[in-house]
């Protein structure tokens, strides 16, 4: 397997044309059901399969499902940033740093699990309540530039696959259901 498919094995997001009604529904349900079928890919897995990189030089599988907790706490409070400045420019973070933290390779992913389930029904809530004139609110990315509300809930729900696959895509190779 080529090491692009390892590193994006649903694809990289795309969205062509206008977010619709229905893309946001889909998309917040996506975010909705994340904790569950990430605790479902994880679970029996063993101490050292979650050590197991998803591709070479890649993250263990551990590092992912923790990765996915500040990512999208990042992303939560980045809406919260627009939905109350105007066009607030965020500030990013070095995610290969965060994982290499102690946090990454101590804190059982039960943890993190848990964190993100408590995460996603706030965000969730938050995302059913907003207005069309809300999502169309941005933030300025400082590397990306302006990054409207509606589309990026779209990147978020596909984050959230991504790494499931990471995860699931790792089961499978190595035989692990």
């Amino acid at each position: 397997m080529n090491i692009d498919k390892l590193r994006y094995p649903i694809g990289k997001f795309e969205h062509e044309g206008p977010v619709t009604e229905a893309d946001i529904r889909q998309w917040i349900s996506d975010i909705e059901q994340l904790p569950y079928q990430l605790r479902e890919a994880v679970d029996g897995l063993t101490p050292e399969q979650l050590g197991t990189s998803y591709r070479p030089g890649g993250w263990t599988l551990r590092q992912v499902v923790h990765h996915i907790g500040d990512s999208h706490l990042n992303s939560f409070i980045r809406f919260k940033w627009a939905l109350t400045e105007d066009s607030p420019v965020i500030k990013t973070y070095h995610e290969d740093r965060w994982a290499e933290l102690q946090d990454y390779k101590d804190v059982p992913i039960e943890v993190s699990i848990d964190f993100i389930e408590s995460l996603h029904k706030r965000w969730v809530i938050l995302l059913r309540s907003l207005t069309p004139k809300q999502l169309s609110r941005q933030f300025i990315h400082p590397e990306g530039g302006p990054v409207r509300l509606d589309r990026n809930i779209g990147t978020y729900a596909w984050h959230g696959q991504h790494h499931l696959a990471h995860i699931t895509t790792t089961r499978k190779k190595n035989n692990w259901d």
